[in-house]
């Protein structure tokens, strides 16, 4: 049986690729996000080998061999890929599962317990007598019907009440630690991790505490804390008060961007409030939003890191089909505030008075241009005809053209003229991109010949899907393609196992994969994720161009075929060649 996925995360999550290749090979050269060496599978002396940190995966310009960190293994070390695992696991100190039994799930078990039990305790100890503070701190706020729903508790201003009390329960010292509940001190002995906080149990959509975040009572530092990732608990991918958010009859997901501001709009009766942990809203939290929602209402702060934070927050929504709006908060630092100021009613006819994101994105592109000025406006232009240009729709182009030229004072056929000059680009570079990715040199053969294409112009554009597919999961969630349309079986298997993931939210890395495909497949595959084609805003013109060179080829095998087949046909009927 194969090693559990978790467990092959956990894995290469401790085995950085850098980390690992520098200590047999010298990375001396940086060049883009690529660290190169000396390759050590053939012998060079310009360094031709890439180690790409951010995609995790290694692959040599010269000899062709790539891979992630357990294939590089398995290649220096001659492993087999159960072998090279056991080889990373001892490296990073991880116990090893026997033929595929996963040994955390029993980890996974206690530690949800543990978690519950620990919000039990903190619940408790905010409603005691000895909770003062955290319940002095919870009117003030306003938050005081919320204590329940939210499960909100208290941390104590104490060393190790917790750790004491789940102790006496009989967890573990080894248990409080991979938690995230508890701390080695200097001296061996064990303390508590979160200490005089307003404690937030963060509770998945099963509804299982898989976490906390707390508040500081104090003037201390750091304001908020939040539990490492651990067994049950992932910050890139979970989402502060989803839980409830889900059961919400609003229609709309509204995106905060903290837990109080959450808590806060749960109890002025905004149910659908949620908010990620600790970090900037990542894609696997976009694409989880998208399970459960069809529009996201953006109710960060007004301030400048505010506005940065939806911006990142739009670009990783857009491409998951949602309707998106951005709240625009007048005279108040906060959705909080503006509502203990004009109540609960004023924020929901902000809501409904909400513009989409192209109109916030337009605004924040005014913002930063001087408008009275020729220069200002020449910026202000240029910058809002790219963001046009990129919008699939005809009509919306049109909308938002005339909107953007009636901003800087210009006619509406000169700046659409202008938008759809860019267009015209951003679709030309997609094309060039293409015939590159057919030129001679990048056509080239794969260099192990069992992998030989038999359709170099096809397979060329089935290695273009595969690089947008593995770059840009979020955009193709509904591609007309199986593995079975293209000419190369081996693209065709990586495609449709790459694609499966891509569809149920799941990330792509060759080392996952390497369980079911051999060394020289990933090999093949890692060549294709060095490559930077187009840009996120031309990835899908480019794929459709990709598509298009797929269907065509297959069409021009087809005639081929039939013509081939008459000609033998005429060939029996006239007698010829007997």
């Amino acid at each position: 049986m194969p090693f559990s996925e978790d467990f092959i995360n956990e894995l290469t999550s401790r085995s950085d690729i850098v980390d690992v290749v520098s200590s047999y090979v010298p990375l001396t050269k940086r060049s883009g996000v690529n660290l190169f060496g000396l390759c050590p599978f053939h012998g060079e002396k310009t360094p031709s080998f890439a180690v790409n940190p951010e995609r995790q995966i290694y692959h040599c310009f010269g000899c062709g061999k790539g891979g992630g960190v357990i294939g590089f293994i398995m290649e220096i070390e001659n492993l087999s890929y159960p072998d090279a695992v056991r080889f990373l696991a001892k490296r990073a100190g991880l116990e090893v599962p026997d033929d595929g039994y996963d040994p955390n799930q029993g980890k996974r078990s206690r530690m949800l317990s543990l978690n519950r039990e620990a919000a039990r305790f903190f619940h408790a100890q905010l409603l005691a007598d000895t909770g003062r503070a955290g319940q002095a701190y919870v009117e003030k706020r306003g938050i005081v019907r919320m204590v329940k729903p939210f499960g909100l508790g208290l941390a104590p201003d104490s060393w190790q009440s917790l750790t004491d009390a789940m102790t006496a329960k009989g967890y573990t010292r080894q248990e409080l630690i991979e938690s995230g509940l508890a701390r080695v001190g200097k001296n061996g002995g064990l303390y508590d991790y979160f200490r005089n906080r307003l404690m937030f149990p963060v509770i998945d959509v099963r509804g299982s505490v898989i976490g906390f975040s707390g508040r500081i009572l104090s003037d201390a530092e750091p304001k908020y804390l939040n539990s490492p990732d651990t067994l049950v608990y992932s910050k890139s991918r979970s989402l502060f008060a989803l839980n409830l958010a889900k059961k919400s009859k609003s229609g709309y997901i509204l995106l905060a961007e903290g837990n109080i501001d959450v808590v806060s709009l749960h109890q002025a009766g905004f149910d659908s409030a949620v908010a990620s942990l600790g970090t900037s809203l990542t894609a696997e939290q976009a694409r989880l939003l998208a399970r459960y929602t069809e529009q996201v209402i953006i109710a960060y702060d007004a301030d400048a890191a505010g506005r940065k934070a939806a911006q990142r927050a739009i670009g990783l929504l857009q491409p998951l089909d949602l309707k998106i709006k951005v709240l625009e908060i007048p005279g108040a630092k906060d959705p909080d505030e503006f509502i203990q100021a004009n109540g609960p009613q004023a924020f929901r006819d902000l809501i409904e008075r909400s513009g989409g994101q192209v109109e916030y994105r337009l605004a924040q592109i005014a913002a930063d241009y001087d408008l009275a000025a020729d220069e200002g406006r020449l910026g202000y232009l240029k910058a809002a005809a790219k963001l046009i240009a990129s919008l699939p729709g005809s009509v919306e182009r049109e909308i938002y053209g005339i909107r953007a030229a009636e901003k800087a004072g210009v006619s509406k056929d000169a700046f659409l003229t202008e938008v759809a000059r860019v267009r015209r680009q951003n679709t030309a570079a997609a094309k060039r991109q293409l015939r590159r990715d057919a030129a001679p040199l990048r056509a080239a053969q794969p260099m192990d010949r069992a992998l030989r294409y038999d359709n170099v112009r096809s397979a060329v554009a089935e290695e273009g899907v595969l690089n947008l597919l593995c770059r840009f999961p979020e955009q193709f969630g509904d591609l007309p393609l199986t593995g079975a349309d293209f000419t190369s079986p081996a693209l065709g298997r990586l495609f449709d196992a790459v694609y499966a993931r891509a569809s149920q939210g799941r990330g792509v890395t060759l080392d996952v994969l390497g369980q079911d495909f051999a060394p020289e497949e990933l090999t093949l595959l890692a060549g294709i994720l060095q490559r930077d084609t187009v840009s996120a805003p031309a990835a899908r013109q480019a794929m459709d161009d990709y598509i298009n060179k797929i269907r065509a080829e297959k069409e021009r095998s087809s005639r081929g075929e039939d013509l081939r087949g008459y000609a033998e046909k005429l060939k029996r009927t006239k007698g010829y060649g007997s």
